[in-house]
């Protein structure tokens, strides 16, 4: 299996995982130009559970060993949010 099919697969594991996880909120990610997952938790306490989560750290070791040579993480709170869309 190719790594970027491999990837891709996990990705979608990941993320489904994280949305069974108490007190998760939300995801966005893309692929595209950078490669960015996005997820939203109602509290440090629920985000540090998900990072804690036994398939997510065997996924966190498959991904340095075999797909990426860096990463970063940022931990965010939002504060607000804002939309426009023009038709």
């Amino acid at each position: 299996m190719p790594r970027s099919q491999e990837y891709a697969e996990m990705a979608k594991i990941m993320e489904d995982l994280a949305q069974e996880q108490p007190g998760f909120l939300g995801l966005e990610s893309t692929r595209a130009e950078i490669g960015i997952t996005v997820c939203y938790w109602e509290s440090l306490e629920s985000m540090a559970k998900w990072k804690e989560h036994t398939q997510h750290i065997t996924a966190q070791t498959k991904g340095r060993e075999d797909w990426r040579h860096q990463y970063s993480v940022r931990i965010c709170k939002v504060e607000r949010e804002y939309h426009f869309f023009k038709e």
